[in-house]
This record gives C-alpha cells, sequence and structure tokens, in this order.
C-alpha cells in the first residue's frame, strides 16, 4: 500500500511550490553525499516538520536523485521516508522531558529485523532558517533557526517568513541501519541506539555550521578580570604597589578593546556586501580540499593559520567559510585596522582586535591570553595569521610565536576538545596593495592605515583583480604533537595560574615550522605564477612570443606530469590562453617587431610578477638547485650531487619552507634528477663511476633547464654575498650586516643588473643571518658582533661553483671594499 496517494502527491507539490515563493536555499555539508538511488533510503530529521520534509524533497530533485515524496506513492513502498528522532510534544513551548523516538524510526528498525539482508540507509538532514550563533539566552531565535524544536507550526511558519531568504540545507552522510544493528537484540534497543547517534550527529552538525552559543558580550567582558590569570596578575601588579580596583578596571578596558561582538545582521549584510564585490572584481574563487575539513570539523576546534597577502584576507576566508556551511571564525586582527566606521563593521564580523606589541604589558597579555581560552574551551573557530604582518615580497614569513604560545598554553590548561590547526594557502592574480608594498620595499615608510587611504583604494573597484585560489592544506594535530614532542604532557600539572612548562617553546617553534610548511604546501599555481616564473627567469626579462609560449608549455608539462605536492594545484588551460590572461591584467606588455612580436616586463610589471612568483617558488626549488649544480656542464656523480644538496639544502629549506627532513634527501635527489633526466634536461653518462651532465646549450631542452636554474640564482648571489661580507676581516653588529648586506645587495642589482627585487626585503637578510649562525657559519663574539667561522669556506667555494664568474667577482669585489671602508672609518673614529 502506498504512503501517498496521488492527490497527497499534487497537494505536497503544491505546497512546496508556496514555500519556495519565500525561500531561497543553500546546500551546505559534504560533497558527493549520494553514490547510487537506494530505495529504502529514508531521510531523518531531528523533530518532525513539514516544511522541512518539503525542503528535502526539493533539493533532493534538483540533485537528479528521485524524489523521496514520489517514491512514497510506490505501492511496493514499506517505509515513510521521512522519519524524526523526536517525537514532538503537540503543544508550543511545553518542554519535551525525555527523548521518544519516533513511530516511523521504530518501524524502520523492526524493518531492518525482518530482513537482516537489505540495509536501509539513513541520510540525516537539517534545514537551518538562518545561521546566527545565538546568545545562551536568546531562545525565541534559536526557535526560528532550528524549527520543531520547542514550538510548532506557528513558529515554523514566523522561521520561513523572517530567515526564509538565507535558509541553508545540509545534508549529511549516509548511515547504514544494517551495520549500527550489530549487537542490538530487539528492534527497541536498535532504534534506540540509532536515535543516539543521531542525536550526537546532529548536536554536532549545529556546532559546525552555527558555532557554539555566545554569552552576551557584556557578559563575556566583565567575566575576563575573574579569569585566573588576570587574577594572578592583578595580584602581582598589587603586592608591587599597584591600586587593585584601578588595575580591575584597566583589565575591563582592555577586554573591551579586544573582544569582538559578532551580528548575524552584520554578517548576512558582509555577506550580501562581499557577494558583490567578488564578483566585480573576481573571475571567481576557486575552493580546494574543503571536504576534509568539513569532516574534522564536526569533531574538533578548529585555528584557521592563513598566509596572509592582503587585508582581503580576512573577509576571503570568513566568505569561503560561510557559503560552504561553516562557523564564521574570531578572528585576530590588528588593531591598526580599528578604524571609525571600518573597525565597527569588522567587530560585529567576528574580529577581534589586538595590539601590535605588549611583551611589557602584562596585564594586557594576561587579559588576552584568557579571552583567546575562552574562545577555544567554548569550541569557537579561531582565525589568525602566523606571520604576523602581510608579506610585502610574496615569500611566507617567518611564523611568529605569540599567537601560538598562547594557543598551546590554552590547550594544556584544558584539553577536552581537541584543537587542530588548518594551514590555508590564498593565491592572488593581482592584489590590491602591490604599490605599497613596493614603496616599502623600496625604503619609504608604511602608510598608516586610516578611513580616508580605505575610501581612496575603492577606486580599485574599477579594476580587474583576475582569479583567488583558497587551498586548505593537511590539518595539524595538537594531541599528536605534543605526543611526539612530550609524551608525558598529560601527566603534568597544567591547571596552576600561567602555566608555562620549558618544554612549551620548542613545541610552539616545531608547530610554527609546521604550520608555515603546511601552507606553502597547499599552494596553487594560476596563469600569472606561470608568466612570473618564465619570463623574470629570461635574460633582460623579455622573450619571443614563440619562445615564451614554448617555455609555458615546457613548465606545465612538467608540474602537470610531476606535481610538487599531492595538495598543489595547477591551473587548467593552455599556454595561449595564459598569455592573453596576463595581457589583460596588464602583467606584461607586447612590443611589436616585423619578425615576430616580443613579450616585455616594464619596471612595474618586473616587481608585481615577482610577487607572484615568489608565492610559488618553493615548489620548484630542488629541482631548481639541481639545475644550478648541473647548468655549467660540469659532470657530477649522484654522490657529489647528494653532497652538494645538504650543505645547501638547511639555508634554501629554512627560507621557503621545504617539506623534506635531511634523512629524505638523497631520494628526493634521486628521484628529481629522474624528472629533469626524463624532461630531456640532463643525461646520465654511463661511465664508471656514472654521473650527470647537462644537455648540449645549443639545444631546446637547455632553455627549459636554465629557465629552472635562474629562479634560484637570485637567492644563492645574495647567500653568497651576505656570507663574502662576514668572511671579510672585519667583524658587524648583527644589525649592521643586516642592513650592510641589504645596501650592498641594492647597489649591485644597480650595477649589474641582479633581481633587484630579491635584495629589496630587509627581512630576508635578518632571517639568513639568524640561519648562518644557527649553521654555525657565523658566531657572535664576546661583544656580540658577527664574525665568520672557518666553517663559511666551505659554503662560499659550493656557492661559488655555482654562480657565473662576473657576478661573483662583482660581489667579492664590492663586499671587500665595503669592509676597507668600515675599516677605516672605525680607525678614524
Amino acid at each position: 500500500m502506498s504512503l501517498f496517494s496521488n492527490w497527497r502527491l499534487r497537494l505536497f507539490r503544491w505546497q512546496q511550490g508556496w514555500l519556495y515563493s519565500l525561500l531561497k536555499t543553500r546546500r551546505i555539508g559534504p560533497a558527493q553525499t549520494f553514490t547510487d538511488p537506494n530505495p529504502l533510503r529514508v531521510y531523518a530529521f531531528l523533530y518532525a516538520s513539514h516544511a522541512e520534509y518539503l525542503v528535502a524533497d526539493r533539493e533532493t530533485r534538483q540533485l537528479g536523485l528521485p524524489s523521496p515524496a514520489e517514491m512514497a506513492t510506490d505501492p511496493e513502498r514499506v517505509l515513510n521516508p521521512f522519519f524524526a528522532v523526536y517525537r514532538r510534544s503537540g503543544r508550543p513551548f511545553h518542554r519535551r522531558g525525555q527523548p521518544e523516538n519516533s513511530d516511523n524510526l521504530l518501524a524502520a528498525a523492526r524493518y531492518q529485523f525482518e530482513h537482516p539482508e537489505q540495509d536501509i540507509e539513513i541520510l540525516p538532514t537539517r534545514v537551518f532558517w538562518g545561521r546566527q550563533p545565538d546568545k545562551e539566552d536568546s531562545f525565541l531565535r534559536i526557535w526560528l533557526q532550528n524549527s520543531g524544536i520547542l514550538g510548532g507550526r506557528l513558529l515554523t511558519l514566523a522561521a520561513i517568513v523572517v530567515n526564509g531568504r538565507n535558509t541553508f540545507v545540509h545534508f549529511s552522510r549516509p548511515l547504514s541501519l544494517q551495520r549500527l544493528a550489530t549487537g542490538c537484540k530487539t528492534p527497541e534497543q536498535l532504534a534506540r541506539k540509532a536515535a543516539l547517534v543521531l542525536r550526537i550527529h546532529f548536536r554536532q552538525v549545529a556546532a559546525t555550521v552555527l558555532g557554539p552559543d555566545l554569552s552576551h558580550r557584556r557578559t563575556l567582558i566583565g567575566n575576563l578580570p575573574n579569569r585566573p590569570l588576570v587574577q594572578a596578575e592583578i595580584h602581582a601588579q598589587q603586592q608591587a604597589g599597584g591600586n587593585r580596583q584601578s588595575l580591575r578596571r584597566e583589565a575591563l578596558k582592555y577586554a573591551d578593546e579586544i573582544a569582538s561582538n559578532i551580528s548575524y545582521t552584520t554578517v548576512r549584510f558582509m555577506d550580501m556586501l562581499l557577494a558583490r564585490v567578488w564578483n566585480r572584481l573576481y573571475d571567481g574563487v576557486g575552493i580546494h580540499n574543503i571536504e576534509n575539513l568539513k569532516l574534522i570539523a564536526r569533531d574538533n576546534t578548529i585555528v584557521y593559520v592563513p598566509c596572509h597577502r592582503s587585508h582581503i584576507d580576512y573577509l576571503l576566508l570568513s566568505y569561503v567559510l560561510y557559503h560552504n556551511g561553516l562557523q564564521i571564525p574570531q578572528i585576530a586582527a590588528g588593531i591598526n585596522l580599528d578604524l571609525p566606521i571600518v573597525g565597527s563593521i569588522l567587530r560585529r564580523s567576528g574580529a577581534f582586535f589586538m595590539r601590535r606589541s605588549f611583551r611589557d604589558n602584562r596585564l594586557y597579555a594576561a587579559v588576552l591570553d584568557e579571552y583567546l581560552h575562552t574562545l577555544l574551551c567554548r569550541g569557537h573557530a579561531i582565525e589568525y595569521f602566523v606571520e604576523g604582518g602581510r608579506s610585502r615580497s610574496g615569500r611566507t614569513l617567518q611564523p611568529k610565536a605569540g599567537m601560538l604560545a598562547m594557543s598551546v598554553r590554552s590547550y594544556l590548561r584544558d584539553s577536552r576538545r581537541p584543537v587542530i590547526f588548518m594551514p590555508i594557502y590564498i593565491g592572488y592574480e593581482k592584489i590590491f596593495e602591490a604599490g605599497s608594498y613596493q614603496r616599502e620595499l623600496s625604503g619609504l615608510r608604511k602608510r598608516k592605515e586610516s578611513l580616508s587611504g580605505l575610501i581612496s583604494s575603492l577606486k580599485s573597484l574599477r579594476h580587474d583583480f583576475g582569479k583567488v585560489q583558497v587551498t586548505f592544506g593537511k590539518p595539524i594535530h595538537l594531541t599528536a604533537l605534543l605526543n611526539q614532542e612530550h609524551p608525558g604532557w598529560r601527566d603534568e600539572d597544567h591547571a596552576r595560574h600561567n602555566f608555562r612548562p620549558e618544554w612549551a617553546p620548542a613545541v610552539t617553534r616545531r608547530l610554527a615550522r609546521e604550520i608555515a610548511t603546511g601552507i606553502n604546501a597547499a599552494a596553487s599555481i594560476n596563469p600569472v605564477n606561470m608568466m612570473a616564473l618564465v619570463l623574470l627567469s629570461s635574460p633582460r626579462r623579455v622573450l619571443s612570443e614563440r619562445s615564451l609560449l614554448a617555455r609555458l608549455d615546457d613548465l606545465a608539462r612538467l608540474l602537470r606530469l610531476h606535481p610538487p605536492g599531492e595538495l598543489v594545484v595547477v591551473c587548467e588551460g593552455n599556454s595561449h590562453e595564459w598569455l592573453q590572461h596576463n595581457e589583460q591584467l596588464g602583467h606584461v606588455t607586447r612590443l611589436s617587431h616585423p619578425l615576430g612580436d616580443l613579450l616585455h616586463l616594464n619596471e612595474r610589471q618586473a616587481a608585481s610578477l615577482a610577487y607572484c612568483r615568489n608565492n610559488v617558488l618553493h615548489l620548484l626549488a630542488f629541482p631548481a638547485l639541481l639545475c644550478c649544480l648541473l647548468r655549467h656542464h660540469q659532470p657530477q656523480s649522484l654522490h657529489n650531487l647528494q653532497q652538494l644538496i645538504r650543505t645547501l639544502y638547511p639555508l634554501i629549506k629554512a627560507e621557503l619552507f621545504l617539506p623534506w627532513a635531511t634523512e629524505q634527501l638523497d631520494d628526493v635527489c634521486q628521484y628529481w634528477l629522474n624528472v629533469l633526466q626524463q624532461q630531456g634536461y640532463i643525461r646520465l653518462e654511463t661511465d664508471q663511476p656514472p654521473f650527470y651532465r647537462a644537455v648540449d646549450d645549443r639545444s631546446e631542452a637547455y632553455a627549459g633547464l636554465e629557465l629552472l636554474a635562474r629562479l634560484l640564482m637570485p637567492s644563492l648571489q645574495r647567500y653568497y654575498l651576505v656570507a663574502a661580507l662576514a668572511s671579510e676581516p672585519c667583524c658587524y653588529p648583527q644589525d649592521e650586516l643586516q642592513q650592510q648586506s641589504a645596501l650592498l645587495g641594492k647597489r649591485l642589482s644597480l650595477l649589474y643588473g641582479l633581481d633587484e627585487q630579491e635584495f629589496a626585503d630587509t627581512g630576508l637578510f635578518q632571517q639568513l643571518t639568524a640561519l648562518l649562525l644557527e649553521q654555525e657559519y657565523l658566531y657572535q663574539d664576546h661583544n656580540d658582533w658577527i664574525c665568520a667561522n672557518t666553517r663559511i669556506g666551505e659554503l662560499l667555494e659550493q656557492l661559488e661553483s655555482l654562480l657565473d664568474g662576473d657576478i661573483r667577482l662583482s660581489i667579492r669585489r664590492s663586499c671587500q671594499e665595503l669592509a676597507c671602508q668600515v675599516l677605516a672609518k672605525r680607525q678614524d673614529e
């Protein structure tokens, strides 16, 4: 006997049409939920709701699957296609008391026992009438976005009227009732077991989509001065002569300065605004590997740690998460963004503001620590940028440990809910701040953020900024990391105030490196990256159109046949389409010539493309290093190549966050040698012992080898410059060594045509000096001045074998001249 008669189906369809005149739905949840049109599929809801049944049926048909309502008209159908976990009370605002399983769930359990060979597929389904993470005491709003929890049809109708244009439908992955029946002795036991599993699942889905309940901001701020770390700091400063009431007022002031004030109305407004902005500015947003995030977000607290390229990063990531059914994170933003009007909008969109530096303000640090701890303990998703500031050069910056250390300490204090760090790579084809970045790299001071500056930047809305790629990396589980670094951490007392175990900094440093490495491992290569890799590696930054297209095709073949990582995404299309796209974005200039057009980069374009090249330089760093070692046609045995790699790899790994450990280098070296041989760039001579050699430099294949080698050459020149300057008989204070290296690099770039962008970022010299100290090529004397160790000769010798002779001699001569000037100046003083 059919469960739906034809007239009931027609009425169902009429109701559905009327309902959808009020709705605008969006499907969220895991992709590819459905595998086949299972005739025994039933749709599970938390509470019985006719409106939700109508929505689920419509969305199912739009997915191209059989309609549950039409399946119910089948005379052979024995199960109702819809069932609810809870039986409704029937009276509005009536307490439901203990959970009561619905009759339809019990009927499904009985059928499973009667037909154990058949599997009933349960598809958990939730309909959210709006997605507001509500206050803990705002029961009415909760009812309006989760129909049927306590109210009846009247409240469901109110929810549809109020939030219908912002309806989200979440289909979860199917559950097998046959598998759940294992170990159950009666249908009633199976029904209770299934209901328990579904209740837990629906609770996790709600937390993932809506986020945890929010306390009123005023209550949260008022409680922060009473938290243990803040109380301990107030007591310490009171003992030193401070006034307790004044300190408490100061703590409240800090809490008010920091705390976000998320507003669903603002979130909805920003969603509509950003949808227009993205459509106007960008050709689209490519999203990769988000399905894995959706699965782990249900059971874990997520800390999003994206790379920081632009101020757009804040808005873009929240937009992507919101549109994919994930809760909006609480975002750590610099206090410089707390501008009039703008700061209020950002705060209501989930941003909390923090000062750039507060090392000497222990009370502020304690308030921020407790605020972050409160968010993590409640299960809020957090977002912050481990690089601290935006990258001016395009490289992933050295991570800062401050927020990471707070997150680790928070987890040590309360590890009941697992914490996962999610590295995220954001790749732009063009960024708003390109002009300001170049001004800052040239030595001008950074302009302070202001409302007038923001208004003036709105003129950028007229430009085309290409497409954006967002790739979610491999999750980093904090529990697993702690178990590896300090296995006995659970046995220690982590409840003490401001607990800072001496082993925690080492864990934080490793976590920081893994996050930066995870960001780079998830890089995506767009057409602008491809153009930058080719043209910036060409002499004088110009190529004929035929040569440019050939180099692009060679590089694309290498990357597609041998991707540098499992998460790396290589752009689609061909070289002709990429060239046209770059011309549309204004990244290249076409020069007409009777013998064939030339593609050229002017100074502005070269600076912009250098940023894009540095985004993905790490992906080709290893094969580029091998090409550097072989480009001069000197035969190299496998053993010699591996020895050279071991010397130079630590410098490159630290700068570009490469993933391979030292013990993996021999295998990685052999792999890339095989790849380069397959590409035709090198050949293996079968002498005794066998050795590798570059192909003839008159061949087309040699141009590909030269292109890869030139990618890494600017970095090797910078390494040689710092090592050569430090090896002169003249010691320097650390700051002076870095400053003189940068000045000398800029001078050489003007005199000899070196890559100016490589020497513009003084942070690279600071990082390199620290690494040379760590590797014991340099040391600090009793005055903390930097001096060369005897080992630096080995590094210089290997770098000299890679650089062209004229460049090498120019760097050496300039370093000697500078050292003589410094020594003469010191003698005069």
